[in-house]
């Protein structure tokens, strides 16, 4: 008997998907529920799991782009399983192991020899990480995404016998070689829609700098007890999430959005948190963060960044926001001007800290400052609305304690 193996329906917009990559060969043996392929669709990417246990065959090239619904492959449910096979832990032969056999190895062998899958190993390449150094918590103890996320980040020292590959890849003085690659689904439809963007409408930005001096000393103060109690950070997002939710209420057109003719104003701010994934910015949305703690706020941040950045972000966790934040400061951004996350109407960047000269009380001081860009469509949002908004950003943050206080 056989089971066919299709794209699942993702999200009510999308139609198309790309088959990434396979995490099983042709001929393998699968059990239910094991992941056995990966793709990827406008905003994210997910495994694929197997319906039933069986002998995987193989339908359709990684790199495809195919419809929902398109059959990619079936499972013989009928094959039997195939039994485990044990390998001695001989170097030289440890070392001659094809992938799936290696994650096969008998609780005999001295040592567990990790298999991560294209994704985690993607990853882990990024960032200069052994598979040997980590511990695999998936099936046979396969090293998931999520292990290779929270691996250590620390540069290993490679061995003697990589020195000629690695000297290879050092471009030669005057060097014009070119290299092409195709672009992924989820940088173009980034493309397409940051194009949308200028082209539709009538962006302006408005720029302001707020003095964090008593926002750093506030979380300084109170941030071991914050963690303590809620069990998550205190950061700066959860701050600037809530003194935006604030200024919001009193400035609604900075909340709203065009639809045709009419104006949509939102009384509930659902806020997105643009986030840096290895495969492209997405911004999931906190829901109703206009009613959430600060700690409710971290959790919720925190959650979603995880899953955006393991791939497990769903579509419905990205749509539906009426106001959205980026933080370039995070790379060293020092000023920028952020582009909407359309169909909303103002976006706030957030940058950098640097320590600088001001004038304050008549003298000057040393304070840690950082520059605030608001990106707004000028067709709904006037200039008073946009500068008063944004002021009123400020000195929330300048004065944290009307946050609490709400004053």
């Amino acid at each position: 008997m056989s089971v066919e193996l299709k794209i699942p329906v993702i999200g009510e917009s999308v139609t198309e998907v790309t088959l990434s990559s396979w995490l099983k060969k042709d001929g393998d043996y699968v059990a239910e529920g094991e992941a056995v392929c990966e793709i990827e669709s406008d905003k994210a990417s997910m495994e694929l799991p197997a319906p039933s246990a069986g002998v995987l065959k193989i339908m359709a090239e990684a790199g495809a782009e195919l419809k929902i619904g398109a059959k990619i492959g079936e499972l013989d449910t009928s094959a039997a399983k195939p039994a485990a096979t044990a390998v001695k832990t001989e170097a030289p032969k440890a070392a001659a192991l094809a992938p799936v056999a290696a994650a096969t190895v008998s609780s005999a062998s001295s040592k567990e020899i990790n298999v991560p899958s294209p994704a985690a190993r993607k990853i882990l390449e990024e960032k200069g990480v052994s598979a040997a150094s980590v511990v695999g918590s998936g099936k046979d103890g396969r090293i998931t995404k999520e292990d290779a996320m929270n691996s250590s980040s620390a540069k290993v020292a490679a061995p003697a016998s990589s020195a000629p590959k690695a000297a290879a890849t050092v471009m030669a003085p005057g060097s014009r070689n070119l290299r092409t690659e195709k672009m992924s689904r989820l940088r173009k439809t980034i493309a397409t829609k940051l194009v949308e963007a200028k082209n539709t409408t009538a962006m302006l930005t408005t720029f302001n700098e707020v003095d964090m001096y008593e926002l750093m000393n506030l979380r300084k103060k109170y941030k071991d007890a914050f963690t303590k109690k809620h069990g998550v950070g205190l950061g700066f997002m959860s701050l600037f999430t809530k003194a935006v939710t604030v200024a919001l209420k009193d400035y609604p057109s900075v909340n709203a959005q065009i639809n045709g003719d009419e104006i949509i104003y939102h009384d509930y701010a659902d806020i997105g948190i643009a986030v840096s994934t290895p495969k492209g910015l997405v911004v999931p949305v906190v829901r109703n963060a206009e009613s959430l703690s600060l700690a409710q706020i971290e959790k919720e941040i925190l959650a979603l960044a995880t899953k955006a950045r393991d791939g497990k972000i769903t579509i419905e966790e990205m749509q539906g926001g009426t106001f959205s934040i980026t933080n370039g400061g995070v790379f060293g951004s020092m000023l920028s001007t952020p582009i909407l996350n359309i169909p909303q109407s103002a976006i706030l960047g957030m940058h950098n800290i640097i320590e600088r000269p001001i004038a304050l009380n008549g003298q000057v001081v040393i304070r840690p400052m950082m520059y605030l860009a608001l990106s707004y469509d000028h067709r709904i949002i006037d200039g008073r609305e946009s500068v008063s908004f944004l002021k009123q950003v400020k000195e929330l943050l300048e004065d944290p304690s009307r946050l609490l206080l709400d004053v």
